[in-house]
């Protein structure tokens, strides 16, 4: 179990100057994370080189982008798919474990027995496909790397549901069902489905970062040599710390289907760190991103960060400017004290601390705490003009501008190799 490191001091300036690379291991989208951390290296000058995890074909085949498709791509981009992961990779039969899952119903998700030696060799064939298409991404990047230039690796992988038809209806039901929609987790994960996707969860989430290190550990020792310095970043969530009537403390989301995986995220920065490698998993606080919809109720820990901007802010006009655009969005009626009052209930309330024990994380969820987690979501989100426009998304903008501020000055010489940036810190670096 991995010791919380929680960052409190915003980090001085960095050495990354104009000129230096930033790489994006990994697809950059809209509205996530990686986002700040881009806005805070262009902001220093740096170069950043981006990729792509391709595209399937309709025949399931994977394939670089089209020339359509790039048109709009910031240069320098790498064309070479990183797609990760085994769910639709065949084995030598040509059947891959999505082709398996495709005829299960909904009411055999928990007996559905699967063909384990068919997905071991479509977990080896994807490997073999992702690290040799790793090395051609890193042979290409050399050619983007001036001589002297610094370079900072940004590991964007994460993820990994499968891509079968019976997923969603079953996380859906796992996330957000009440009454007799509901799945456990538990019974969820414990189901041979279940033991797939956490697998390949791992081989997304984990096991890539695990796989640039050692890939790209010709090019970072060439470029050490010649006294350039090199660094990876990679972004964990393991739970965060949160002001909680009036104090910094920790709290998570449960159930996090992608604890498991963070994990082993997490043990492989510890373990390339004792091997002299510059390397952090940041574990980043909730936000609401394009993925995350299914995780309803993620979003109720971002609301506390309006308490943290009144008290911590470290651009006070800023931060008067932020709570002025989520004011604007709340109904007239609606105070930010009203907010911060409800959530430091959730947030003591017996069931969630039952659910927020660090040294248990990732626990299972439970019927009656998610019910009243999506309870409390969905008041909170009634207290908008409009629950198409919510104040979690101007809070999870300024999360991710602070996370990568803190990303990018952290990772020259990181304090651990896994590390906490909670609500105070964000605020701090607003």
């Amino acid at each position: 179990m991995t010791q919380l490191f929680p960052l409190h001091e915003k980090p001085a300036l960095s050495p990354y100057k104009k000129g230096d690379v930033l790489v994006l291991f990994g697809e950059l989208f809209s509205r996530g994370y990686a986002n700040g951390l881009v806005e805070e290296a262009e902001r220093r000058g740096m170069t950043i080189v981006r990729a792509t995890v391709g595209r399937r074909e309709k025949d399931g085949s994977l394939r670089a982008l089209t020339a359509e498709e790039t048109a709009n791509i910031p240069q320098p981009f790498i064309n070479v798919p990183l797609e990760a992961g085994f769910d639709m990779e065949p084995d030598s039969k040509g059947v891959t474990p999505c082709d398996q899952l495709k005829d299960i119903k909904m009411g055999e998700w928990d007996q559905a027995t699967l063909d384990w030696k068919s997905i071991d060799e479509s977990e080896k064939n994807g490997t073999i496909r992702f690290r040799k298409n790793t090395e051609l991404f890193l042979k290409e990047l050399e050619k983007h790397i001036p001589a002297g230039a610094n370079v900072l690796f940004a590991h964007l992988m994460a993820g990994g549901v499968p891509r079968a038809k019976i997923l969603m209806p079953l996380l859906n039901r796992a996330f957000k069902g009440t009454g007799d929609r509901h799945i456990p987790t538990q019974a969820l994960l414990d189901s041979q489905i279940g033991q797939f996707s956490l697998r390949n969860f791992k081989e997304v989430t984990a096991e890539t970062f695990r796989h640039l290190v050692d890939l790209s550990t010709p090019l970072r020792k060439k470029l050490e040599a010649q006294g350039s310095h090199v660094s990876y970043t990679a972004y964990g969530y393991h739970g965060t710390e949160v002001m909680i009537r009036g104090q910094y403390k920790w709290q998570t989301y449960t159930c996090y289907f992608q604890g498991w995986a963070k994990m082993a995220l997490e043990q492989y920065s510890e373990e390339f760190a004792k091997q002299g490698v510059h390397c952090c998993v940041y574990n980043c606080p909730e936000i609401l991103t394009n993925s995350s919809s299914v995780f309803q109720g993620v979003e109720v820990s971002l609301y506390p960060l309006l308490a943290a901007i009144q008290k911590d802010a470290g651009d006070k006009k800023h931060g008067e400017q932020v709570l002025a655009q989520c004011k604007a969005l709340l109904k007239d009626d609606v105070t930010f004290d009203q907010i911060i009052k409800f959530t430091d209930e959730y947030l003591t309330n017996d069931l969630t601390l039952a659910f927020s024990k660090y040294e248990q994380w990732p626990q299972h969820s439970r019927q009656d705490q998610m019910e009243y987690m999506l309870k409390s979501s969905d008041y909170l989100f009634d207290l908008h003009k409009d629950q198409k426009n919510l104040i979690t998304a101007v809070l999870s903008e300024v999360v991710f501008k602070s996370c990568g501020y803190v990303m990018l000055h952290d990772s020259w010489k990181p304090k651990s190799p896994v590390a906490w940036i909670g609500h105070d810190l964000v605020a701090r670096c607003m």
